[in-house]
């Protein structure tokens, strides 16, 4: 699914860089032939690429724009404009970070259908999630999770559709998975100091995978050090701590199908 995602953004962009250059070639009033002869191309050559199926090399690209009499990055500008947004918004985060608090008042927000990826990954393994991780290992866990993301996004994702996710903490943790969210989904940080995460954490009554550890607190800091830059990389960033529950909502509403990067 990661590599047909990779193919789509090809295609997305090699059809809207044909447009751009089609455009461009009308507003002068040039033909195809006369843009051919400036440029140094063949005919066949930029048939293909207004067809949006020329891989088209930086240098050549170079030759059409000053042909055209502008540059490349003038009209690759508009092509990332034409990609769909994503209509997943996914909630990353350490536990406690509120994905599922945030999760739901934003699906109602957006009347979109809220999934919990973890129970999902429940009931699909028949057993609560310690138990998963104590008696089948974390191997199995992050298949299932990945499996569980595959069906979410199979059936949500598109025109017309969407859904809010709140995901596991540690799905940045498996590259596959991590990857397969980043390509079909609008993926938020919700950012949270070390005191926030441990005492929403400790209220909850689920410390994996520090329980029984006298220095549970202090793992739980190491932790969230060693995924912040995986974390970082979502596409927009909220800080739970200065915006609270309905500010996070808010802020998400507003960013999460949008491409500005929302202020941490």
């Amino acid at each position: 699914m990661v590599a047909r995602a990779a193919g789509k953004g090809h295609e997305l962009l090699l059809s809207g860089l044909g447009k751009a250059v089609r455009a461009r070639r009308n507003e002068l009033g040039l033909t195809m032939r006369e843009l051919t002869e400036l440029g140094g191309v063949s005919e066949r050559f930029l048939a293909e690429l207004e067809a949006g199926r020329g891989n088209i090399s930086v240098a050549r690209l170079h030759d059409v724009a000053v042909a055209l009499g502008t540059t490349a990055s003038a009209l690759l500008a508009g092509v990332e404009a034409e990609a769909p947004l994503k209509t997943v918004i996914a909630l990353v985060g350490l536990r406690g970070a509120g994905k599922s608090t945030i999760g739901e008042r934003l699906a109602k927000r957006l009347k979109l259908p809220f999934f919990e990826l973890d129970e999902r990954v429940e009931a699909a393994a028949g057993v609560r999630l310690g138990e998963l991780f104590e008696l089948r290992g974390e191997a199995i866990y992050r298949r299932l999770e990945r499996e569980e993301l595959q069906r979410i996004l199979a059936a949500h994702e598109g025109p017309a559709k969407g859904a809010v996710i709140a995901t596991g903490g540690g799905i940045v943790n498996d590259e596959e998975t991590w990857a397969l969210l980043k390509a079909h989904a609008r993926t938020v940080w919700l950012k949270a100091s070390p005191e926030s995460h441990w005492t929403r954490v400790v209220a909850q009554g689920d410390r994996r995978p520090m329980a029984n550890r006298q220095d549970a607190e202090a793992e739980l800091r190491t932790i969230l050090r060693q995924r912040a830059d995986r974390y970082a990389r979502a596409d927009v960033t909220v800080d739970t701590d200065a915006l609270g529950v309905d500010g996070c909502v808010r802020e998400i509403a507003r960013a999460g199908r949008g491409r500005a990067r929302a202020a941490s």
